[in-house]
């Protein structure tokens, strides 16, 4: 079969286990025709509210929509917001399986307040803090039970800099995954960039690789990019380096063959609505690939493809299935 015919026919036999960040992506839709007279700002005439889930939860929403069993281990505040978190989950008929509700934790909320299909605000509501030592004790355990009752195909380490990810639990949880034989897969922010060590598959953006390297990445041609992705490697131990160059397309270099491997793809041409979520979409993709065993160029075409999907929509979703696999067959027959 071709990488295309496995990843339409067998990710539903997928399960991926993600540990990170969640929280709610609150909206609240209207339309604006005048200014207060209180302050020079939009009022919105609010006709239309919605919650969704959001942050790591969204890589499980793209999973799911591919077809693959995503398992969310994350630790929630013990407040009426994890309440809705989990309403939501159950909702989508999503495993609840690995969440921790912590009395040391708030639920992290995004609200949105969108005027004539524009963003003209949001509201965070959240703790940054890391997990305490008892947090971090529950979730490792949560996730080595997880591990011994199902067949996890990967993991995800989807950080959003909220405290979920701390260096504890990338080691306790990269070690165990080794000694298993899972791929893992991490979405970085800065804050625990070089504690990723030992993982397969490594995907910063050109902010994060610029932040967490020192190094002045943002015109960077390929030479310059290899050169990052060589030092990544290098220092951490990193399989597979990522590099997403937004309205550029994306970079990757495998170094699991005798010699390294760079592949370059330029973005597809889109009418970009919203970026929100493009980043959960293609760590889902690359993750559901890897697990899939494809080839690295399928790994970066397909991620890059879904990712420039999921831009043009309004506000934080997961990828259309059908879309994307349209799309797909049609440029595999080009």
């Amino acid at each position: 079969m071709s990488d295309l015919e496995i990843l339409t026919s067998q990710s539903s036999k997928q399960n991926v286990l993600i540990v990170g960040d969640v929280m709610i992506d609150s909206y609240a839709w209207g339309s604006v025709d005048r200014i207060s007279p209180e302050a020079p700002v939009p009022i919105v005439a609010v006709n239309r509210r919605e919650d969704r889930l959001g942050g790591a939860a969204n890589v499980a929403l793209n999973l799911q929509a591919l077809g693959a069993r995503p398992i969310m281990c994350t630790v929630l505040g013990n407040d009426d917001k994890a309440k809705d978190f989990m309403a939501l989950m159950q909702e989508k008929q999503m495993s609840t399986e690995g969440i921790i509700c912590s009395d040391d934790r708030v639920t992290t909320v995004k609200f949105r307040i969108l005027g004539n299909n524009v963003q003209l605000l949001r509201v965070d509501e959240e703790t940054t803090k890391p997990l305490q030592p008892k947090d971090e004790d529950a979730l490792v355990l949560k996730v080595k039970q997880i591990l011994d009752s199902n067949d996890v195909n990967a993991i995800i380490f989807q950080d959003y800099d909220k405290g979920n990810i701390t260096p504890r639990i990338i080691k306790e949880i990269t070690a165990e995954a080794r000694k298993r034989n899972i791929p893992t897969t991490v979405d970085p922010k800065r804050r625990n960039f070089d504690e990723f060590c030992n993982v397969t598959l490594f995907k910063p953006n050109l902010k994060e690789l610029g932040d967490g390297l020192g190094m002045d990445v943002k015109d960077a041609d390929e030479a310059v990019l290899k050169k990052a992705a060589d030092v990544l490697h290098e220092r951490q131990n990193i399989d597979i380096v990522f590099i997403t160059l937004s309205e550029r397309g994306a970079f990757l270099c495998d170094y699991r063959g005798k010699e390294p491997r760079t592949i370059l793809v330029p973005a597809h041409l889109r009418s970009i609505s919203d970026v929100s979520g493009a980043g959960d979409t293609v760590i889902s993709v690359a993750t559901l690939c890897l697990s899939l065993g494809l080839d690295a160029e399928s790994i970066i075409s397909f991620s890059n493809l879904a990712g420039g999907i999921v831009c043009e929509s309004v506000g934080v979703v997961p990828i259309g299935k059908e879309r994307f696999y349209k799309e797909l067959e049609s440029i595999n027959k080009t």
